[in-house]
Formats: structure tokens, sequence, C-alpha cells
């Protein structure tokens, strides 16, 4: 008998949680970072940045405002055009 596997799930990732990494991710290579140097500077761990820059999480209110500091950005600038 053979096997099935389950199919895959698909999360639907939020716009907002995409715009927001994205505007992290730019900032990010402004500055010639990696995700790992990010991450030391925000006190976060890199796969957090990695999820977040995908848009495959929406991050708290303190991660948003670790991000911004060591990005030398106001959070509102992560958030609004």
């Amino acid at each position: 008998m053979r096997a099935t596997v389950p199919p895959r799930r698909t999360i639907e990732k939020a716009p907002e949680a995409i715009v927001f990494g994205t505007r992290v991710r730019k900032l990010r290579l402004s500055r010639g970072w990696t995700q790992e140097r990010l991450a030391e500077e925000a006190e976060l761990n890199s796969v957090q940045v990695s999820h977040i820059e995908r848009g495959a999480n929406e991050p708290k209110l303190t991660t948003i405002i670790r991000l911004a500091r060591a990005l030398g950005v106001k959070a509102g600038k992560l958030l609004d055009d």
C-alpha cells in the first residue's frame, strides 16, 4: 500500500506584513547588512528576521521597535509610506 503525503498547508500572507517586510529588507540592504547582522543589532534571531522580511509573520510591537532602533529609524517609517 502506498503512503500518501498530506498536502502542504498554504498560509495566507497579510498584504501589510509583506509591505512591512519589504521595507525592513530595503533598509537592511541599504546598510549592507545581512539578516544575521540585523538580527544581532535588534536582539532577535535570524529566522525571525527572515520570516518578517518574507511577510510570513506579523511581528509584535516590541519587535517592530527593536527593528526600527537597529535600523536607526522611527518605527513609523517601517509602518507607513
